[in-house]
């Protein structure tokens, strides 16, 4: 099992940048499958981006692609989450989640573990 703390969440204007990081430690993280999702209240949590072991390998949800991009650096056992051109309905809590399982799984029942969540606001 592998503990992940997110960071890096605010507020920012409508089309302005934010930069999430996910720590992790407790696991074998080079080998790991890494996601985020995000979450509005009432609303199931949606998948946002997901990147292979290697950091090879990426996958983004359609709302998302083009401006969000997923990275990963296995020394440090950080995973990110750089978010440009950001839009008001982009708000939400932002996951961090693991998987040992190499496949990228767009679905929340993949991964075993998960972080404590950032806010990220984005203002019209």
């Amino acid at each position: 099992q592998v503990q992940l703390v997110e960071s890096g969440g605010g507020l920012v204007q409508a089309g302005g940048s934010l930069r999430l990081s996910c720590a992790t430690s407790g696991g074998a993280f080079s080998s790991y499958s890494m996601a985020w999702f995000r979450q509005v209240p009432g609303k199931a949590r949606e998948f946002v981006a997901a990147i292979s072991w290697s950091g090879g390998l990426a996958s983004y949800a359609d709302s998302v692609k083009g401006r969000f991009t997923i990275s990963r650096d296995n020394a440090k056992n950080t995973v990110s989450l750089q978010m440009n051109s950001l839009k008001p309905e982009d708000t939400a809590v932002y996951y961090c989640a693991a998987t040992s399982r190499s496949t990228l799984y767009t679905s929340t029942s993949r991964y075993s573990d998960w972080g404590q969540g950032t806010q990220v606001t984005v203002s019209s």
